[in-house]
């Protein structure tokens, strides 16, 4: 089997050090794994599989000899580096928003529109991550009953927000717990203890970007048909979303079809036991892949429509595993390859 050299971009942040985890006990045929990051943190040594790798600078010349290079240092090394690395016969998979709306780029969840890599043009972006998990979701209703319409409300961690806001949370809740004034300089005002419908900038029409993200990722990926509204709240949560999903379908169903749906569904583990205080928790699903989705009912304010619950790792299967899951998708489609 043909062995590929892998490039981490960003190897050394929140998710990069995830997407290391995830590519040491992946089965993808890796024969290099090379580290990139900021320039000042060249040189700084990583083990991985019982070797020291040692970081180098992300820069255009670092891509020559890398076949799949996985991004995640932002939106402004994504536009800056992605270009340059294609045209030295590297793919590009990036985590950030440089790319997902670009019409020529696929933006892929394999679950769903794995097929959608075929014509790729050596860039493919990885969506939001509150919208893979919803997507991973709603994906088997759609294609059995299709949606007409969802209400998505998230409940968002703030590892989402990156380092500083881990940091911000505890030293928050430290404070509280000492009695001691309670800093808030990552977010617009304390998070520990409170809920903020806040995540990025707000538009003119009156949703965040971090809504607007969730609404047209859903088009390009799934369906443009489907109308939905969103509502994005940041949480005190370390790790991992949570979403509340009421969806209108077109045609009609019954509650213990989709259960058995989405329990046989890839991506998708069913927690959904109530009685017996079984539904997806933020704690019990951070480290691990899958989108646990419970808490499954009917609405009976209108016809053909449910309402249900949905966890995921928002470092894993939100960002670090869905780009890795892409790789393998590449290397299985034989797609490791620019135009």
């Amino acid at each position: 089997m043909k062995k590929y050299t892998i490039a981490v971009v960003g190897a050394l942040g929140n998710v990069g050090t995830v997407m290391r985890d995830i590519l040491e006990k992946s089965e993808l045929p890796i024969g290099n794994l090379v580290l990139m990051d900021i320039a000042q943190n060249a040189g700084k040594k990583v083990r991985w599989r019982d070797a020291d790798y040692a970081v180098i600078e992300a820069k255009p010349e670092a891509f020559a000899g890398v076949d799949i290079a996985i991004m995640s240092a932002g939106a402004e090394a994504s536009l800056e580096l992605s270009p340059e690395a294609v045209k030295l016969g590297c793919v590009i998979i990036d985590n950030s928003t440089a790319f997902r709306m670009v019409p020529e780029h696929p933006l892929v969840i394999p679950e769903v529109n794995a097929e959608s890599l075929e014509n790729h043009q050596g860039i493919i972006a990885n969506p939001n991550c509150s919208t893979i998990q919803m997507l991973v979701a709603l994906k088997p209703i759609h294609d059995k009953y299709k949606i007409k319409r969802v209400i998505v409300s998230t409940y968002q961690a703030v590892s989402g927000s990156g380092q500083a806001a881990v940091d911000e949370l505890q030293q928050q809740t430290h404070a509280f717990a000492n009695g001691e004034e309670m800093l808030a300089e990552v977010y617009p005002h304390q998070i520990a203890f409170n809920i903020l419908p806040h995540i990025d900038l707000f538009l003119e029409n009156g949703y965040s970007k971090e809504e607007m993200k969730m609404i047209l990722e859903t088009a390009k990926i799934l369906d443009p048909q489907i109308k939905i509204t969103a509502t994005t709240v940041r949480v005190p949560v370390t790790t991992s979303h949570s979403e509340s999903l009421n969806v209108e379908t077109e045609k009609s169903f019954e509650i213990e079809e989709i259960k058995t749906l989405l329990g046989a569904s890839p991506g998708i583990e069913l927690e959904d036991d109530p009685e017996n205080n079984v539904y997806p928790l933020a704690l019990n699903a951070a480290g691990k892949d899958a989108v646990f989705v419970g808490r499954i009912r009917r609405d009976f304010s209108t016809d053909n429509a449910l309402n249900m619950w949905c966890v995921s790792d928002n470092l894993r299967k939100g960002a670090a595993l869905n780009t890795v899951q892409i790789a393998q998708e590449l290397v299985k489609r034989d797609l490791v390859r620019v135009p």
